[in-house]
């Protein structure tokens, strides 16, 4: 009975991260309401304006980093029934956590690019402080390619009680191996994270646009991370190959229905962060514009009501817990009918 209520808790770590993302990321879209939006003279063109640090960004990485930390709770869980007992329901609690995973790993890499690609933009324009553009998106950059980094090593190299690795391997070998894994995983990340970051000195330092041989030298950073981190994992490559697993007829229909349940959950799912960030949207109301003041050229932020959260908000809160709990509950079934 331990060892089941150990595996449903598995499953539900990474889907309670995924509503801590969630929250999270609709805190954030609240918190852009209060920026200052740019204004126009009479003739249209920009008025200047004080640019700050937008905290929104920090408050999606903290989601982000919820996510990974509990798939990564949740894989340890899971990994220790698969060392003690295995069994079809840890299993799926293992591999459910490892997909998590591996979406955080994508989130944070999509962060990180996105913050540069951004820096190139209105954020932040190069007249923002030192300071402002420092912690606005250089640390960022460096907390993201870090978070990728070691989540990869926590979740799928620095492993003791991973139950395909053989333990037959004397310590000195296990350990080196590791390492080669590590770096394989590593460098092309790290490498591309200090190519980015050259970019946006380069480009912060000169005031103009990349000239074309900085974008060479940038991809020469990445291809030399990428080629170091295939050297490493071409040491790494196991001898050994696992056996392969026996093949188990009269599953089809339970894995159809399970690959329809994670479409399903990853659609309603979508349609709750939409909903969500719609209903944020709502509050803010646009003023009737006058060309050249800027008084009215700023939106009003109107206060939430108890009307707005249940007829915008309470349908995104409700999509969630309909995502989350389908799929928990369709991989709580699917092995109870497997394991009756």
């Amino acid at each position: 009975m331990s060892e089941s209520r150990n595996a449903n808790r598995a499953i539900q770590l990474p889907l309670i991260g995924l509503a801590f993302l969630w929250g999270m990321m609709i805190l954030a879209q609240y918190v852009d309401l209060y920026r200052e939006q740019p204004t126009y003279d009479l003739n249209g063109k920009p008025l200047p304006f004080e640019v700050t640090l937008q905290w929104s960004v920090y408050l999606i990485l903290l989601g982000i980093t919820g996510v990974a930390i509990a798939s990564l709770l949740g894989q340890r869980i899971a990994l220790a029934l698969r060392t003690e007992a295995d069994s079809p329901l840890a299993q799926s609690a293992h591999r459910f956590n490892n997909l998590f995973l591996i979406l955080s790993l994508v989130g944070g890499a999509i962060f990180a690019i996105g913050n540069f690609m951004g820096a190139f933009n209105n954020y932040d324009s190069r007249e923002a402080s030192p300071l402002v553009r420092i912690f606005g998106v250089y640390v960022p950059i460096v907390l993201a390619t870090a978070l990728v980094v070691v989540v990869i090593l926590f979740a799928f190299v620095f492993r003791k009680d991973a139950p395909d690795i053989s333990h037959e391997e004397k310590d000195e070998e296990r350990a080196r191996l590791q390492r080669a894994i590590g770096l394989a995983y590593a460098s092309p990340i790290i490498g591309t994270a200090i190519a980015i970051i050259f970019g946006l000195v380069v480009y912060d330092t000169t005031r103009t646009t990349l000239d074309v041989w900085i974008w060479v030298i940038i991809q020469a950073i990445i291809a030399t991370s990428i080629i170091i981190g295939t050297r490493f994992a071409a040491q790494a490559r196991s001898a050994k190959p696992l056996q392969p697993k026996p093949r188990r007829t009269g599953t089809a229909a339970v894995n159809l229905n399970l690959v329809l349940s994670i479409v399903f959950g990853a659609v309603v799912t979508i349609m709750s962060f939409s909903f969500g960030f719609g209903a944020i949207e709502k509050l803010r109301e646009w003023p009737q514009w006058v060309e050249g003041d800027p008084v009215f050229q700023q939106p009003i932020i109107n206060a939430p009501t108890l009307n707005w959260f249940v007829e915008s908000m309470l349908p995104a809160l409700v999509l969630l817990a309909l995502a989350t709990f389908g799929i928990y509950r369709t991989m709580i079934s699917r092995h109870k009918v497997t394991n009756a």
